[in-house]
């Protein structure tokens, strides 16, 4: 084992080692280019450039130790051989297996999608129909605690739950799941825990009242169900049938999660082809043809499940589940005939919605950043801390002592479940009751009546004391006796904004489609109601185009938004608004900040590597930014060097080096993992000499062997037991070594480096030297090398350039 460090008064070209910053070209940009390689100088010494950017992020409702995954095909010895072992009849087990979990990956998360829309209605169907009951004999006061209670009870169900059960369930998750398509994984992201509680959570927060959506938690509930059925078999369960075998590796775990979300989105929305998109647009990092046909197919099978059990429920098979439920507002009827005028009105939407989700997308960070503080903090010094960091955008805070229990977070839930409670049952009490319709064949609402006499309702009840499906169906409804009163779409349309904003943070699965599209549908309606005659389009259009620009505001997606709203309302002649809406909304809150999901994960400090590279990354190359000491291992090591770097590091991957007399100069021949390493060690394999095992090596091992276990359950240093005597013996590395790893070279430019590190996959990237006669290897560079605390950390003269 070497550790390649140099001091600063022996640091020059001739040396053996190591960052090579002194060899790394100037820009060409006059004196600022001389004074920055000047400013450079003093961090040649790898030995004090220490990556501190942060190990951990919060996850869910609580803080974990993240890592990166090994999305590049490891080609070691072992891999080559298995490959050119297998038979046709293999290779085909492999690809039939492919499809097999891609059906079944649609079948669960259809399933599953249909009994959360199942249970949603009927629980919070007849909590609604105790509510009105006791209305209806004019029982008020028991009629908001049978209401108030019971959505109190539910909530602390869910919190509960996310509290002490599995607290990454809380939230959306499409950020966390963004983060592991992106390569970042952390504790129980996607465990069976995380599943149950998901799912449960999510009824249970949705059936509470709560101003949630059940649609971003059904993305992450299909991420995973794909990650449980992609573990690659189980020991411990008996399921270790050998062709489950070929998917324990990360590379086919991310092709599967990435349908799983897909088919989340097709199971929430009925959407099969938004569902792709949405994984194309805004989940997955990485993309191919093939991946494309199998994420479709998954979509597919989803909304097959669903179609063929919503036709059995509507014979009255499922209690209050009938003809509602999934959220599917059938709108082809409407005819959008628009004119200039009416374009105009377009825009103005548009560029209102956009203002509005960048103002939203502003308010949630902050109370995100609140509720943290509420969560975790107790004493005075930790709130002075705390401050400190919140005012530097430092989120090491979260590592702070002095933390409060679930206890807390409880709290919080039924805090705002009680808020959301007087919200929707006292609101109403100020609007003013109107006729029921005539003449259009429905029923007057009896959820609506309030202190309403016989043949009135209130609409404002109508909205809030329902479900937030029916509410949205009333507020993209065209029929002209449901026209809602100015008053009570800018009452429903402020408190549905403000309830949206508190709720998003708390520890219960919550989606913020369901809330953003009320949000924008109430100000879509509100817009056609002012305008009233100078517009020719139909109210429910409106609706339909706030909810786009309100969407478009807040999340940031196009394509896949518009593709996705056509499905939810049948009506392809609304593609060219809803297409001018997105665009514009978009363009306007690019302007202030970002989207919700991508400010989330920032937030959430996971190290998400960025589609582009950061424009002050020109100005630097690959070897300013390699951290130290830098440790190799010989191709035939010592098992008690091995041991002891794997126990004072972290690293998860370790050059190999061969040197004389195996070679008759330092060579770099490749790149070992620490897993592999644990495995290597533990089947105790080892040599009295150093001397090259060969093909004798590959007998010994099976590749499966090396294969990552599922859930977390690998090899830890403190599982190896080694007597004195096996650590004064050799291994051989080159079986299990990577001997083709992605190199660049020292003087590469750090955003060329970005870009190929996000576009390749990467976890590890070996930095070579640009001159010979010096170590083969400079450094290594790995995701926290590209975040911008790292590299602003070192350079902090480039900031202005941000």
């Amino acid at each position: 084992m070497r550790m390649n460090q140099t001091p600063m008064e022996n640091l020059n070209p001739d040396n053996d080692y190591v960052d090579g910053g002194a060899d790394i070209e100037n820009d060409g940009t006059g004196s600022d280019a001389s004074s920055f390689l000047e400013a450079r100088e003093p961090l040649l010494n790898l030995k004090s450039r220490t990556n501190t950017s942060s190990q951990i992020a919060v996850v869910g409702a609580n803080v974990y130790p993240i890592e990166s995954l090994d999305y590049e095909m490891i080609e070691t010895d072992l891999f080559k051989q298995d490959w050119r072992s297998r038979k046709r009849v293999q290779i085909f087990q492999y690809i039939y297996l492919k499809w097999t979990l891609a059906l079944l990956i649609g079948l669960c998360t259809g399933l599953v999608g249909f009994l959360n829309n199942l249970a949603v209605e009927n629980i919070a169907g007849y909590k609604l129909v105790i509510t009105g009951n006791l209305m209806s004999n004019n029982k008020y006061l028991p009629a908001f605690v049978a209401f108030g209670g019971i959505n109190v009870v539910l909530a602390i169900c869910a919190g509960a739950l996310c509290a002490y059960v599995a607290p990454a369930a809380a939230g959306s998750g499409i950020p966390e799941v963004k983060a592991y398509l992106n390569g970042i994984d952390a504790h129980s992201i996607l465990a069976p825990s995380t599943l149950f509680v998901k799912i449960l959570g999510s009824i249970l927060a949705v059936s509470a009242g709560l101003v949630v959506g059940k649609e971003g938690p059904m993305v992450h509930t299909g991420a995973c169900i794909a990650n449980l059925l992609g573990q690659g078999g189980s020991r411990k369960y008996g399921l270790t049938w050998k062709w489950l075998r070929y998917f324990k590796n990360d590379r086919d775990r991310r092709d599967l999660i990435t349908c799983g979300a897909a088919a989340g989105v097709a199971a929430a929305f009925r959407a099969p082809v938004g569902g792709v998109l949405f994984a194309l647009e805004e989940a997955a990092t990485w993309w191919r043809s093939a991946l494309l046909w199998r994420t479709f197919f998954t979509t597919a099978i989803t909304t097959v499940v669903l179609r063929g059990l919503i036709n059995f429920c509507r014979g009255g098979n499922c209690g209050l589940f009938g003809q509602g439920g999934l959220i599917m507002f059938d709108m082809h009827s409407s005819i959008p005939t628009y004119t200039n005028a009416d374009l105009l009105a377009v825009v103005l939407i548009g560029v209102v919605g956009g203002l509005l989700g960048s103002l939203y997308n502003f308010f949630v960070d902050k109370v995100l950043r609140t509720y943290t503080f509420v969560n975790e903090y107790v004493s005075s010094f930790s709130l002075v801390v705390y401050l400190i960091c919140y005012k530097c955008n430092n989120y090491d805070c979260y590592s702070l002592p002095c933390r409060r229990g679930p206890s807390y977070r409880i709290l919080l839930v039924t805090v705002i479940s009680l808020l959301t409670s007087c919200f929707a049952y006292g609101l109403p009490w100020f609007a003013k009751c109107i006729p029921c319709p005539s003449g259009t064949g429905k029923e007057c609402p009896k959820i609506g009546n309030l202190h309403c006499q016989p043949g009135h309702y209130n609409d404002l009840a109508s909205l809030f004391l329902n479900t937030s499906d029916d509410a949205i169906r009333n507020l993209f409804s065209s029929e002209k006796g449901n026209e809602l009163e100015i008053s009570t779409l800018i009452i429903f349309f402020t408190g549905t904004y403000f309830l949206g904003i508190v709720t998003y943070g708390i520890a219960v699965p919550s989606g913020l489609f369901i809330p953003v599209i009320l949000a924008g549908a109430t100000y879509g309606r509100l817009v056609g109601r002012l305008l009233g005659s100078l517009s020719t389009l139909d109210l429910g259009l409106f609706a339909i185009l706030g909810a786009a620009s309100f969407l478009g505001g807040t999340m940031r997606m196009t394509v896949s938004l518009c593709v996705i709203l056509l499905e939810l309302t049948n009506n392809l002649l609304m593609l060219p608004l809803i297409m001018l809406v997105l665009l514009i909304s978009k363009t306007v809150a690019d302007s202030f900040n970002r989207g919700i999901y991508d400010q989330i994960v920032k937030m959430k400090r996971l190290p998400y590597l960025e589609a582009h590279a950061e424009p002050y990354m020109k100005h630097l190359a690959a070897g300013d930014v390699c951290s130290g000491p830098l440790i190799t291992f010989s191709g035939i090591e010592k098992v008690g060097n091995i041991m002891h770097a794997l126990e004072m590091t972290g690293h998860n991957g370790f050059p190999v080096v061969d040197e004389p007399p195996f070679t008759d100069a330092p060579e770099l021949s490749g790149l070992v993992l620490r897993s592999h390493l644990l495995v290597l060690l533990n089947l105790k394999k080892f040599a009295e000499n150093r001397a090259v095992c060969g093909g004798q090596a590959l007998r010994r091992f099976d590749s499966f062997d090396f294969a990552k276990p599922g859930l977390g359950k690998g090899l830890k240093v403190g599982d190896l037991d080694l007597t004195m005597d096996e650590m004064e013996m050799y291994v051989d590395l080159h079986p299990i070594t990577n001997s083709s790893p992605y190199m660049v070279v020292e003087t590469m430019s750090l955003a060329k480096a970005a870009i190929l590190f996000r576009q390749l996959a990467l976890r590890h990237l070996c930095v070579i030297p640009k001159t010979p006669g010096r170590n083969p290897v400079v450094g290594i560079l790995t995701r926290h090398d590209f975040m911008p605390e790292h590299v602003l950390g070192l350079h902090p003269e480039l900031i202005h350039h941000k």
